[in-house]
């Protein structure tokens, strides 16, 4: 373990720091400001409410465990559908190093039509593409941004591909944080061999060589304020396996940071009575509502072998649809086929012949997350043009597998069970109720959105809150609104130009 990591669980009693700057999350935005302000002299102290765990622990780890340990609520958050839509599992980090460590590793920087409508729509200057280069180089250079080689594509990717060429749809290759990837496919579960270049292993030791600090285990329950700015963070640190409270945390800083991401963020802010004024806190969640389409083919694809998301295609766009590839562990998997007894086993025994791909919704800003009860409760409406693109995604990438030769294909449909290209055309998709469709993400954005005015939003263009100085934000939930692609790189190129603005600016006394 590093000296600059300290495991909060393994204090006995109570911790008192102070510092210039505290950081409440470790992830894609919080690392990144850690290793800028760290490193322009500033003293920087990071709270991580997950576990610490190595690269070389989790790189053992089952996926089982992995989820248990790193991923929150052991990967079984859900956001609740209303109305027409389906309940959307919600996936997210918590650990040091947050979701960076669990993503595929794709990168895709913002789309030059998403900065064009916050500048057009929400008046946001300065983040056009010209203003933003430098900021995405510069990413994409300390994490080693690089193309996935065609010799990296699964068979898996590679048969859907086919189909959308016999299709005329158009595709590319991702773009990826990695250096020296095998293909082992293991990237949402902490990659074994080092070369997923995720903050932990890039971000956080530059901070930590500059002197930066992180504790886990320490969960932030209040941010404290003091003639009318923020001054610090209050919380307790957890132990144990069911991590229960036990000291109290408090942190005194000349300024905070909250990077705990787009679920974790609004929730702290409306907890510590931070954001009522604008009304925005917790409102306009995107997610990129996400669906996979499974094929079965006559011989083996064995989609595990390769880079676990090498492809995409943007053909569908225009339909608000973005399809990439993808696949999972087949143990984990094995888990997720429809069917039950006889029928469970024989669609289980069928992987090494199943293909996979993704696809997900550029969605409007349906969802809120609120303290109902005490409770965090995430909803999500589906807005009318986002649903009535779901059954078009299904159609249009089941048409691809089938171009491509698939026998059957298995639609993200409860209870329908694998369809054939003549039953396919059977199937009223349209009018599929949002209940019965299985659907996932790994992208919540935009709760506590950016803007030019505190009356429709949460903090100014600089990330700091309206109703509190020296209190920004710095992670996914500033997003103005959803972006149609991974986020990964966008979210730390916006904390980086924060990041950049917080040296520039005098610490306050």
């Amino acid at each position: 373990m590093s000296d600059s990591i300290v495991e909060g669980r393994s204090l006995g009693g109570d911790l008192e720091l102070d510092t210039d700057v505290v950081i409440v999350g470790s992830g894609a935005g919080g690392a990144v400001v850690a290793a800028e302000l760290a490193e322009a002299g500033q003293r920087v102290v990071l709270l991580e409410e997950g576990p610490h765990v190595p690269p070389e622990r989790y790189g053992r780890m089952r996926p089982s465990e992995n989820m248990r340990e790193l991923w929150r609520d052991g990967g079984l958050t859900f956001a609740v559908g209303l109305g027409d839509t389906p309940v959307i599992n919600v996936m997210m980090g918590q650990c040091v190093g947050g979701s960076s460590v669990l993503t595929g590793g794709v990168c895709f920087r913002i789309p030059g039509s998403v900065m064009r409508e916050w500048e057009v729509e929400h008046g946001l200057t300065g983040l056009d593409e010209k203003s933003m280069e430098p900021v995405f180089e510069e990413i994409e250079r300390r994490i080693h941004v690089e193309e996935v080689p065609p010799e990296m594509r699964s068979l898996s990717t590679t048969r859907f591909l086919q189909g959308l060429d016999a299709l005329g749809l158009r595709w590319q290759p991702l773009k990826r944080n990695t250096h020296g990837c095998n293909g082992c496919g293991r990237c949402n579960f902490g990659c074994p061999h080092g070369a997923k270049l995720s903050v932990d292993v890039t971000y956080l030791p530059r901070a930590f060589a500059a002197g930066a600090e992180l504790y886990s285990d320490a969960r932030v329950d209040a941010i404290v304020s003091k003639n009318g700015r923020a001054c610090g963070v209050v919380g307790r640190l957890l132990d144990g396996p069911r991590r229960k409270p036990r000291g109290k945390l408090s942190v005194r800083a000349r300024r905070v940071v909250l990077a705990a991401g787009a679920y974790a963020s609004p929730l702290l802010l409306e907890q510590s009575g931070i954001g009522r004024r604008s009304g925005q806190v917790g409102r306009n969640l995107t997610v990129h509502p996400a669906f996979r389409v499974m094929a079965r083919f006559a011989d083996p694809v064995y989609g595990w072998k390769g880079a676990l998301q090498s492809a995409y295609s943007d053909a569908l766009e225009h339909e608000r649809i973005t399809m990439t590839g993808l696949y999972i562990p087949p143990g984990a998997m094995a888990g997720t086929m429809p069917g039950i007894a006889r029928t469970h086993q024989l669609n289980a025994e069928s992987i090494p012949k199943l293909a996979i791909f993704g696809g997900m919704i550029h969605d409007e800003g349906g969802g809120r997350i609120q303290r109902v009860f005490g409770k965090p409760v995430m909803t999500y409406r589906m807005a009318p043009k986002d649903r009535a693109a779901v059954p078009v995604l299904m159609r249009r990438m089941a048409d691809a597998f089938f171009a491509a030769g698939a026998e059957e294909v298995f639609l993200p449909v409860l209870g329908l069970g694998g369809v054939d290209r003549d039953r396919l055309g059977k199937v009223d998709l349209e009018h599929v109720p949002g209940r019965s469709l299985e659907c996932g993400s790994q992208h919540p954005l935009g709760t506590c959105r950016m803007g030019v005015a505190p009356q429709n939003s949460v903090v100014d263009a600089w990330g700091q809150c309206w109703e509190l100085p020296e209190l920004y934000v710095a992670d996914g939930s500033i997003l103005p609104t959803s972006l149609g692609v991974n986020p990964q790189l966008s979210i730390m190129s916006m904390a980086l130009r924060i990041a950049w603005h917080l040296r520039e600016r005098k610490l306050p006394s």
